[in-house]
């Protein structure tokens, strides 16, 4: 048989915009929760949502934002993100975002290649100075005509200025949209060294979080608590639509990842579902006051990023009573879920696969030479293809991106991943490896081109390659293999992350650093980085 697949067809696909989507659910479900914001004790009701996004939506056709132009949004998880997101989509306007551990090399980069009019970002987190990095680089956007800042005076001016729009201002512009409009870039960095924005429409992510959060049962009855970030799909589509499309109540239990104050949450708020990665999940099975917390409440959540471990998954099922617990894999550029296992799938399933092909979509694993589709049981590239597959890489209208575009998605619609899978007898598939080779740090997807390029700029260093090797906690780290200049002083781990701490996102940071004379290479000239990773974990003992 074949390594080809097709989801469900029922029940049918949404064909409505996502403003249209959340309109529908706040009318159903008017006085029940939609959001709380546990780190700031705020609360909205359905209807209480829909009043502060169209005033939120006012103010931005206020500020002169039409259909089709780009807003910024550069912040870690936050009642305002939320606001953002579905005030952008009534409008019509294309939310671009940034990931909040950019720092001012990556952000420029993405502001000047997506072209917002109006930045919304928070002022600080953590380590990021977010409006120091802004005013830093202000000078080399010079698209970019207003920033405001969702934690000051800025947002209550910024929504005030809406107040002189006629009431149906929104419902006018709402009501001019389709479904087939580009409303999100999410930047996903490529192996040319450069992010690229991957531009989804309304049917793209509309659709892709209601049936993830279909597969797991969700309904207006439920909770769900995310601690994954909303800038990626995970946070944005898969929980954020999924409970808009649902009208389940979104809880975010904290600006960014933290263990203890997930589990209080999920138990003071009676959460039946969360979301995360394999490490958040055993960051919080292995917490020290996790048997403390009553998580009785829990039914079910996705897991994605990476594979699950069996034990985890079964602390999962046993310690965390998320009987009903799915595996969800994809990509930023099929919106971005494209297999899953369901709520009643056994362990092995829920552990040694990620699932089979999602409702509307076509799954198969190809020879990557070829283009042929593969036997169920080899190895090959996994493509995919449906309603759920990128409109392009920003700009759409621009052929670097048409160029781009085509390098991923074949003339007969297929996206191809660039991962390696392969597809069991009963139609569930396996990533078994990366044709690219991108790394997997923490769920994070990173591409060591982009980084190798950064480092070029280093005047001591005259060649690298930067690879990924083992590691207990995220599953793969950064090492970059340095080759010096002549005459050049020393440099090791610190020097590098010096170098690179502010101008990258930490996770993009390599953890070691080998000096070395040269790069094992093949007769052709290509560098063998199958060979440097097992000479890596040989030497440092990973």
């Amino acid at each position: 048989m074949e390594s080809c697949a097709k989801g469900e067809l029922e029940p049918p696909l949404l064909e409505e915009t996502v403003g249209a989507s959340f309109e529908r659910t706040a009318a159903a479900h008017a006085d029940r929760e939609a959001l709380v914001e546990v780190a700031s004790g705020r609360r909205w009701t359905w209807s209480e949502l829909d009043r502060d996004v169209n005033a939120l939506a006012r103010g931005l056709m206020a500020a002169g934002l039409e259909q089709g132009d780009r807003v910024g949004i550069w912040a870690p998880n936050c009642a305002e993100w939320t606001l953002v997101q579905h005030a952008t989509a009534k409008i019509g306007a294309i939310l671009v975002n940034v990931n909040p551990s950019y720092r001012t090399h990556e952000f420029a980069y993405a502001v000047n290649q997506s072209g917002p009019k109006l930045l919304l970002a928070a002022t600080s987190f953590k380590s990021s100075d977010y409006r120091g990095m802004v005013e830093e680089v202000a000078g080399e956007c010079p698209g970019l005509e207003r920033t405001v800042y969702v934690d000051t005076d800025d947002w209550a001016t910024l929504v005030a200025e809406g107040e002189g729009l006629p009431d149906g201002a929104v419902a006018e512009r709402l009501a001019g949209l389709s479904p087939g409009d580009p409303i999100n870039i999410q930047y996903t960095s490529g192996t040319t060294g450069r992010p690229k924005g991957a531009t989804l429409s309304h049917r793209n992510i509309l659709n892709n979080g209601y049936f993830t959060t279909e597969l797991i049962h969700l309904t207006e009855q439920d909770r769900l608590c995310i601690p994954v970030p909303f800038y990626h799909c995970f946070g944005m589509v898969m929980a954020n639509l999924g409970c808009t499309s649902h009208g389940a109540t979104m809880v975010i239990p904290a600006p960014g990842f933290d263990p203890e104050v997930t589990l209080r949450t999920i138990e003071a708020e009676r959460c039946t579902a969360v979301y995360g990665v394999p490490t958040m999940f055993i960051a919080m099975q292995n917490h020290p006051t996790f048997a403390e917390h009553d998580l009785s409440s829990l039914r079910t959540g996705i897991m994605a990023g990476s594979i699950c471990p069996v034990e985890v998954m079964k602390h999962c099922v046993n310690d965390m009573h998320m009987a009903e617990v799915s595996i969800a894999y994809g990509m930023t550029e099929t919106s971005p879920v494209s297999c899953q296992t369901r709520a009643d799938d056994d362990l092995d399933r829920r552990t040694a696969t990620i699932g089979r092909a999602h409702p509307h979509v076509e799954v198969k694993v190809v020879d990557p030479v070829t283009g042929k589709t593969l036997p169920r049981g080899e190895p090959g590239e996994f493509c995919t293809r449906g309603y759920s597959v990128m409109l392009g890489y920003w700009p759409l209208d621009d052929e670097e991106g048409q160029e781009k575009t085509r390098e991923a998605i074949d003339g007969d619609g297929w996206m191809h991943t660039g991962d390696l899978a392969e597809m069991r007898e009963d139609g569930y598939c396996n990533i078994v490896g990366r044709i690219k080779d991108m790394v997997i740090r923490g769920g994070e997807n990173i591409y060591p081109r982009e980084i190798e390029e950064f480092l070029y700029a280093h005047p001591d260093i005259e060649d690298v390659q930067v690879i990924g090797v083992p590691d207990e906690k995220y599953g793969e780290e950064l090492c970059a293999w340095v080759r010096l200049r002549a005459g050049a002083e020393p440099l090791d781990a610190d020097a590098v992350r010096a170098y690179a701490s502010g101008r990258l996102a930490h996770y993009k940071i390599p953890r070691y650093v080998l000096v070395v004379e040269d790069f094992p290479m093949t007769v052709t000239g290509k560098i063998r980085k199958v060979q440097m990773r097992e000479e890596t974990a040989k030497e440092l003992g990973l």
